[in-house]
């Protein structure tokens, strides 16, 4: 492993003779990944994740986002297709034909195919149930559904050769046929499924000892976030600045996500005001506020996890009195939603829980009339998606490629749907990336 300070290659023994510390520097490692179990993090491996998160200390995170991107990362190293294929031709070929060749001078001369038929049925069982496995990302997933594939012509025209031309067999010939057919059917199956659910390989327990210890060894990490500070103590605002409006309005379902976008100036490039549904910032939530009902031409823009809770957002701004109630205010619902991910062909991490599948069911009858039947079992299965497991990047660039979509709503934006009646209009940007 890499010192992060100097560059110097340690290894175990080296690692162990100076108690954790880098031979030429002394500089003290945060991680042993041969003490970690199944989750292996290295020092080099957590600096590019914080500089990957941040786009080279560039960007505010959450550490809830860097949680994110580092069990994606270690879950893209569990999987190799180069390596499964390596494996399975080795042991195909070398396993089979030594516990074979024992097993022939004990039973008889067909139990090498025995022992190589049963080899072919456990890793195709093997690759199958790891392509299913949640605790796998979809990328890793699709590399195992690619071995079945591989591995499922690799039977068949092997088997279908040795079946025919080396033993002239019709039992061995069908049952290369059924491997093959079931391997290759399977992993075409698995590759054509891109909303699979996910957990975690570690807990937010582990991560939070890792930054803990992190931050002892190497200090402070420059660009992330802390807990949101609820202060309820209104600030003082110059009347000359009070006396003017926004014409959009970006309200987030979480407070997180609000003091993302403000930390990183997202209201200053884009000329709107940021606000949480939870009041965040509540200093000045009540003074911007009162700035915002000044303009009768303002926008709104709802942006929000894909939860029930999330997806309730944009009727709490229409039914609450601290919103827009009884308002003709436009409100413009970015997502997430159902039916953008329903939609997207990329992969994104999608969880499942029995709680968000029973709040999913009380949705009020108002937020259910406007979801599709799809969308509705998509929720109350339980399924939903976090902003947070989007870069800060990746959720700044989409929030602006939605407010651009919603800049003129008479033109025929094809990314923008209407929903409910005239005068209490609500539209839905339909793609998320």
């Amino acid at each position: 492993m890499k010192c992060i300070n100097c560059g110097t290659d340690n290894n175990l023994k080296d690692r162990t003779a100076k108690q954790g510390s880098c031979v030429k520097c002394g500089h003290r490692f945060a991680f042993e990944p041969t003490n970690m179990g199944n989750v292996k993090i290295t020092d080099p491996m957590f600096v590019k994740a914080i500089a990957d998160i941040s786009a080279n200390n560039t960007l505010f995170f959450t550490p809830k986002q860097l949680f994110y991107l580092l069990d994606n990362r270690i879950k893209l190293k569990s999987a190799s297709k180069f390596g499964l294929l390596f494996l399975y031709l080795f042991f195909n070929i070398w396993a089979p034909g030594f516990i074979g060749g024992f097993a022939s001078f004990l039973f008889g001369s067909n139990s090498f195919l025995i022992v190589s038929i049963l080899f072919n049925i456990c890793f195709i069982l093997y690759l199958y149930k790891k392509s299913l496995s949640n605790k796998t990302n979809i990328k890793s997933r699709q590399e195992y559904a690619r071995c079945l594939q591989i591995i499922g012509c690799i039977i068949l025209t092997g088997g279908i050769y040795a079946s025919l031309m080396l033993y002239n067999s019709f039992v061995l010939f069908v049952i290369a046929v059924i491997l093959g057919m079931f391997s290759i059917y399977f992993g075409t199956l698995q590759l054509r499924r891109t909303k699979f659910t996910q957990e975690f390989l570690f807990s937010q327990n582990d991560f939070q000892g890792w930054l803990n210890r992190w931050r002892k060894i190497n200090g402070s990490i420059l660009k992330i976030l802390p807990s949101p500070n609820q202060e309820n103590t209104p600030v003082t605002v110059n009347p000359d600045v009070t006396a003017y409006s926004f014409d959009r309005l970006v309200v987030c379902d979480s407070a997180s996500i609000a003091q993302l976008l403000i930390a990183n100036n997202f209201h200053f490039e884009n000329n709107c005001a940021i606000l949480s549904i939870t009041g965040y910032p509540q200093s000045i939530f009540d003074t911007t506020m009162q700035m915002l009902r000044r303009n009768p031409d303002l926008k709104v823009y709802a942006v929000h996890d894909c939860n029930p809770r999330g997806i309730g957002l944009v009727h709490k701004l229409r039914t609450n009195a601290n919103w827009f109630l009884n308002s003709e205010i436009v409100i413009i619902d970015i997502g997430l939603t159902p039916r953008q991910i329903i939609a997207t062909k990329r992969g994104m991490f999608i969880q499942s829980s029995p709680e968000s599948a029973q709040a999913a069911k009380q949705l009020p009858e108002e937020v259910r009339q406007s979801l599709s039947a799809e969308e509705l079992t998509w929720l109350e299965s339980g399924k939903f998606v976090e902003l947070e497991s989007f870069t800060p990047q990746r959720i700044i660039k989409l929030l602006q490629k939605g407010i651009a979509g919603g800049q003129n709503l008479e033109t025929d934006d094809s990314s923008l749907l209407l929903v409910g009646d005239t005068g209490n209009d609500m539209y839905i940007v339909q793609s998320f990336g």
